[in-house]
C-alpha cells in the first residue's frame, strides 16, 4: 500500500535573477514521516523551504504540491492556513511579546478556544521551560528557550507538516538533543 504523499515537490528550480539556487530538486513527503534537506551552506535548503511555504515568489520552476494541490502562486498566509507551518532559520521571535503572547501569534487564525486552550498545554508539556517563563519577553531568553519558543508556536498553528530551517544552529548540544528528542515526539504523535 502506497503512503500518503502529503508534499511533493517535483523538478524543482529557483532562480534570483540569472543565479540558480536550486536546480531540479525533487522529493515528497509522506503523512507521519521526518525528512531533512542536507547540504552546504548555499545548497538551497532555505530556499527550498521558503519556496514551499510561499515567503518568496517569482523565481520558480517546477510542481510544489501540499496534499495534491498545486501551492506555487498561493500566498504565504493561505499556506499557513492550508497546514504547513515553518519555524525560520535564526527563530525570529518576536522579542517584545512574552512567551504566550508569541504562542497565540501562532493560533492567530483560528477561533477554536477550546482547541487553542488544549494546544497551549500541549505546548507546555512538550517544553515545560516555557510554562515557566510564560510572562516573560521572548528577547530574554536563552537561543535554546526561543527555538523551543518558535517550535511552539509552529505547533499552535496544528500544521500538518512542520517544516524546520537549521533548528539546531548556534545551540549548546544538550539543547540540540532536547529539540530533536521532541521531534521524534512529534511525529509519534502525528
Amino acid at each position: 500500500m502506497e503512503a500518503n504523499k502529503i508534499l511533493e515537490v517535483i523538478n524543482y528550480s529557483y532562480y534570483y535573477d540569472q543565479i540558480c539556487a536550486v536546480r531540479e530538486l525533487s522529493f515528497h513527503v509522506n503523512e507521519g514521516e521526518v525528512v531533512t534537506l542536507i547540504g552546504s551552506n548555499g545548497a538551497g535548503k532555505t530556499t527550498t523551504l521558503r519556496s514551499i511555504s510561499g515567503l518568496i515568489r517569482g523565481g520558480g520552476r517546477g510542481e510544489i504540491k501540499y496534499m495534491g494541490r498545486n501551492i506555487e502562486n498561493y500566498p504565504p498566509h493561505k499556506i499557513s492556513g492550508m497546514g504547513i507551518a515553518q519555524c525560520l532559520e535564526g527563530r525570529q521571535v518576536f522579542p517584545h511579546l512574552s512567551v504566550r503572547e508569541n504562542l497565540v501569534m501562532g493560533a492567530f487564525t483560528r477561533t477554536d478556544k477550546k482547541g487553542i486552550a488544549d494546544d497551549f498545554d500541549y505546548v507546555y508539556a512538550l517544553f515545560p521551560r516555557l510554562l515557566e517563563r510564560q510572562d516573560q519577553m521572548a528577547g530574554t531568553l536563552s537561543g535554546g528557550e526561543q527555538q523551543m519558543l518558535a517550535v511552539g508556536r509552529a505547533l499552535m498553528q496544528r500544521p500538518k507538516i512542520l517544516m524546520m530551517d537549521e533548528p539546531s544552529l548556534g545551540l549548546a548540544p544538550i539543547v540540540i538533543n532536547e529539540i530533536f528528542q521532541t521531534i521524534k515526539k512529534l511525529r509519534m504523535t502525528a
